[in-house]
């Protein structure tokens, strides 16, 4: 089911395959509004161990990390849930979300290449419908067929 016009309680549409740049734009504002960015950012670490100097500190990263975890959780869809299930800690989240959109390897562009190819206009492939449009580009009197 497409997530388009889906919104979780902070008036953010979920995040899907398409809107990633805008999801990202707003739930970072979001974040900082709050002033739950430093467990997103890494600038509030976790304080691995425990000391009675710590405890405070960790029970305050401890929520602020359960806070946005929750936040980022309801605002996926379920297709991009599925990837952060193993997540930890939110800024693993963040990071396993940024590489999900930001791939930039051959794998990536391979995929890329398999879904341009396999996408239709109609009854015909992508390729069809553009060598189409280019000979009516070339002969602009022809009439339009309905293929």
């Amino acid at each position: 089911m497409d997530s388009i016009g889906w919104f979780n309680n902070f008036g953010i549409a979920l995040l899907n395959q398409s809107n990633y740049k805008i999801w990202k734009s707003c739930m970072g504002s979001y974040l900082v509004g709050e002033d739950l960015w430093e467990v997103v950012g890494g600038c509030e670490v976790n304080p691995l161990k425990i000391t009675l100097e710590n405890t405070d500190a960790l029970k305050k990263w401890s929520t602020t990390n359960a806070k946005v975890e929750s936040i980022l959780k309801r605002s996926l869809s379920h297709g991009k849930f599925e990837h952060i299930l193993w997540c930890k800690f939110v800024a693993e989240i963040w990071t396993t979300i940024d590489g999900l959109f930001n791939k930039k390897d051959m794998a990536r562009l391979q995929l890329l290449e398999n879904k341009l190819a396999n996408t239709t206009q109609g009854d015909l492939s992508i390729s069809q419908f553009f060598f189409k449009m280019k000979i009516f580009s070339l002969n602009p009197k022809e009439p339009i067929s309905e293929a």
